[in-house]
């Protein structure tokens, strides 16, 4: 029996990119948009009410992953965090040395700012993963030297879902007075993060992956943990990012925050059984496929999975056609129309990584959902495949 779409309903899959706004979230920034639209700074009313919205949401968002709220700074997006940290934490540690080490799998906000390093005299080694976009300890401390200040290693790839093991690599950075850096836009608000459990001296994370509004982020810098002002101007963030505080943005963020934490392990309960069926449903109803990133250590809504003989954007459109969003892997690199550098690092073939997809299960999505694209999806491969030279020449 075939499943019907609710009318003008679309099914959303790519939570990972981002995530639609919790209507809790909304409610807690409108009036920060109507009422109490005072500059934070302000020494009247409307501005100290500002103000005080603001520090009641860096105690939330602080609390989410067991920081200070005076460990939290406020920034726009999780490419302004990564870059804040890798800008803030390398140029005080110069004195100490130039050699930062990172992994072939971290976000372009990551490995770009990187190489903007690099020109400025830094010197990098990136660590290989194995097959699952794992790290080994044991190779990260080979390549430790004398003059390593940073690691920047991601908590979860937000293409393949492979969560790292930080406090393993927390271990090695504490025996060498390494400055630790994590990415953790992909887990902060979706699994438990716990900073000071983990080890780590510097966390990005950002308000649109936990179903806050979009425009609103922030950097953990650990307490004694030196970093240069990123945004040079007034007092705003203990003068490390100046800049008229996104009073709505940080309110909403805090909310998201606080809700996030509260139902974390119902949320993820609910997540992990649709993205396991629809695991076994693919591999029921399609051949030649495969899921990329290891099975155990994986982020509980991420569904990354290569279609042989296709392109991952013939998938997309199509079902896009029928009101179903997906992704073929980063969002921020999802225009470039080139194999993404996670496949590659992983060791895929690249005539099967074209065929990647990512579908990211949010708490928002249902079983008649993962329903109707087990049944939309299978006749699009069918199809695509008839018209594959790549499918024909193989005689699959």
């Amino acid at each position: 029996m075939e499943i019907k779409n609710k009318k003008d309903e679309y099914i959303y899959f790519d939570n990972a990119s981002t995530t639609k706004i919790d209507v809790r979230v909304l409610e807690a920034m409108l009036p920060y948009l109507k009422e109490e639209y005072g500059n934070p700074q302000a020494l009247y009313d409307l501005g100290s009410n500002a103000n005080e919205a603001i520090e009641t949401a860096r105690e939330k968002v602080a609390d989410l992953i067991g920081a200070l709220p005076e460990e939290i700074y406020f920034t726009s997006n999780g490419t302004e965090s990564n870059n804040f940290a890798l800008d803030g934490l390398t140029q005080p540690a110069k004195k100490n040395g130039n050699h930062i080490l990172t992994s072939k799998i971290e976000h372009y906000s990551i490995l770009n700012k990187i190489k903007d390093l690099e020109k400025k005299g830094f010197n990098t080694d990136y660590l290989k993963v194995d097959g699952k976009g794992l790290l080994d300890a044991k190779n990260i401390k080979k390549h430790v030297k004398d003059d390593t200040i940073l690691i920047s290693v991601m908590h979860a790839n937000n293409e393949i879902g492979t969560i790292q093991d930080l406090k393993k690599i927390s271990e090695i950075t504490k025996e060498s007075d390494i400055i630790f850096h994590s990415d953790g836009v992909a887990t902060a608000g979706i699994i438990p993060v716990d900073v000071k459990e983990l080890g780590i001296d510097s966390y990005s994370f950002s308000s649109q992956q936990m179903y806050g509004p979009k425009g609103e982020a922030a950097l953990y810098v650990k307490k004694g943990i030196r970093i240069k002002p990123f945004l040079i101007g007034g007092v705003q963030e203990k003068g490390r990012r100046a800049g008229t505080e996104n009073v709505p943005g940080i309110v909403g963020f805090g909310k998201a925050a606080e809700i996030a934490k509260k139902e974390l392990e119902k949320n993820n309960k609910n997540i992990k059984k649709l993205r396991d069926m629809l695991i076994s449903g693919l591999f029921k109803r399609i051949k030649h496929i495969k899921l990329n990133g290891g099975r155990e250590r994986r982020l509980p809504g991420n569904v990354h999975v290569s279609f042989k003989y296709i392109e991952g954007e013939s998938i997309i459109l199509r079902l896009n056609f029928e009101k179903i969003a997906a992704a073929t892997g980063s969002s921020c690199a999802s225009y470039a129309l080139k194999s993404s550098h996670v496949l590659d690092a992983i060791g895929l073939d690249p005539e099967v990584a074209q065929g990647s997809i990512l579908f990211s299960i949010g708490k928002y999505n249902k079983v008649r959902e993962i329903r109707r694209l087990l049944e939309i999806l299978p006749p699009i491969i069918s199809k695509l495949r008839e018209m594959s030279p790549l499918y024909n020449k193989k005689g699959v």
